[in-house]
């Protein structure tokens, strides 16, 4: 299974509770890229937002600063708004990034969490799913064709147009980024694109049916079960012990998590609904490398299976080296602890 981490390039307070400036906090954050990179983990993802409070608005030119500092782990989007994006520049700057980084290019590409993309770009939201629907069409043509011939209602159409640069992969890794939307679930299925998953709050196996609409659907397609590869992105934190991490991490929490739930008619986040994604069955993540290793265990095998886990540590404003200490630890003892029990069972 790969592990990795997703950021949404969050800027943080500092230890005086003051704003931190968004050159140190894009410094810190490479720091951290190059760090998980060094501690052996497999992938790293940048969110995309267009609002207050996250860097992350052009997330491609983040992972080119990264591939220049890095060697090994690959580099993604988490996840690109396609439906407010022209699929011609994301395709362009995604072959762009896998040529800098000699072949480890990916993207998640979805229609986003946060609605402020598509008046920023002009787009009006009541075309949310179309919009969508037709540029995934024409990024997994471009993704195909050299020379692409196209026609939609929201772009002008291309008439042999030869679209440059093409990456080192072929194909290029395009993953669709879903919440849980059964819709969603099977247009990835029919097209056979790997699934990235978000599950940031309840239990965890209640996504087994979606997913397995999502199999279905590819099996249907004629696509291979190894080509329907199924990720999981969650909320997590890894600390020395397990008290430690919640320590740390439930203040912050809870403090975004009630900002974010203002916008959306959720109830403040208490400590008792906290303890109880702490759960044996909970979305959440937070414990020692032992606890948390034995956590993701747990879910694939409630899942059916999955190849691919990412930790999202940016929703408690944790300070930069607390944020280094965990992806220290999610390398060299998480990732470990995973990889025995998958051998063990081989």
């Amino acid at each position: 299974m790969e592990i990795g981490i997703d950021s949404f390039a969050a800027m943080f307070t500092n230890d005086s509770g003051t704003a931190t400036s968004d050159a140190v906090a894009m410094a810190r954050l490479l720091e951290r890229i190059e760090h998980a990179d060094q501690a052996g983990l497999d992938i790293f993802g940048i969110g995309e937002h267009h609002r207050k409070g996250f860097l992350d608005s052009a997330p491609a030119l983040i992972l080119s600063a990264a591939a220049a500092r890095t060697k090994h782990i690959r580099l993604t989007s988490a996840v690109t708004v396609l439906s407010a994006a022209d699929p011609v520049r994301v395709f362009q700057n995604f072959a762009t990034l896998d040529l800098i980084s000699q072949g480890r290019a990916e993207m998640v590409v979805g229609r986003g969490s946060f609605i402020e993309a598509f008046p920023l770009f002009g787009y009006n939201l009541q075309d949310y799913d179309a919009l969508f629907a037709e540029k995934l069409e024409l990024l997994l043509n471009i993704r195909k064709n050299e020379f692409v011939n196209w026609t939609g209602k929201f772009r002008p159409a291309l008439k042999n147009q030869a679209i440059y640069p093409r990456p080192l992969q072929h194909p290029l890794p395009i993953w669709l980024g879903v919440g849980g939307t059964p819709e969603s679930f099977v247009r990835a299925g029919t097209l056979g694109i790997p699934l990235m998953v978000a599950i940031i709050g309840g239990e965890t196996h209640h996504f087994r049916p979606l997913i397995d609409l999502y199999r279905e659907a590819g099996k249907r397609a004629g696509h291979p079960p190894e080509q329907l590869k199924v990720g999981i992105h969650s909320l997590g934190y890894v600390a020395t012990t397990t008290q430690e991490a919640i320590n740390d991490f439930y203040p912050g929490y809870a403090e975004s998590m009630t900002k974010i739930g203002k916008e959306r008619g959720w109830p403040p986040m208490t400590k008792a609904r906290f303890e109880a994604q702490m759960g044996a069955q909970g979305a959440l993540l937070i414990g020692s490398a032992e606890e948390v290793s034995a956590k993701i265990i747990r879910h694939a095998d409630a899942l059916g299976g999955i190849s691919r886990f990412t930790f999202q540590m940016d929703s408690a404003e944790l300070p930069h080296e607390k944020l280094m200490h965990s992806i220290e630890l999610i390398g060299t003892q998480v990732k470990t602890l995973v990889n025995q029990h998958q051998h063990q069972l081989k």
